[in-house]
């Protein structure tokens, strides 16, 4: 069983960044990262190839967000720059063995406990 462990996130004003990183236990996997914002359903955000190439994203977060790994270390990074109030939410790290439907969150086995990120107005 693959364990996930996320970090970095915090408090940032409107127009600020951060980076959330999440450490895996193992490797080869298809790494996602969806968020959860109070009384909402839980939504993909980006996600990433065991390879490391073809990420994807949502279209809210694209040319915000940035998804990366590093497989020596199984870390998958998330940098999340011009952050905007509506990207409030507790961020979780998934991953997925098959990768074949990368935005639902059905596709995913395994997941992290969550980081909370909270952007100002």
């Amino acid at each position: 069983q693959v364990q996930l462990v996320e970090s970095g996130g915090g408090l940032v004003q409107a127009g600020g960044s951060l980076r959330l990183s999440c450490a895996a236990s193992e490797g080869r996997y298809y790494m996602g990262w969806f968020r959860q914002a109070p009384g909402k359903e839980r939504e993909f955000v980006a996600r990433i190839s065991w390879r490391g190439i073809n990420p994807l994203y949502e279209d809210s977060v694209k040319g915000r967000f940035t998804i990366s790994r590093d497989n020596a270390k199984n870390t998958i990074d998330l940098q999340m720059n011009n952050l905007k109030p509506e990207d409030t939410a507790v961020y979780y790290c998934a991953a997925s063995i098959t990768g074949l439907n990368p935005r639902m969150s059905t596709e995913y086995r395994y997941w992290g406990q969550g980081t909370q990120v909270t952007v100002s107005s």
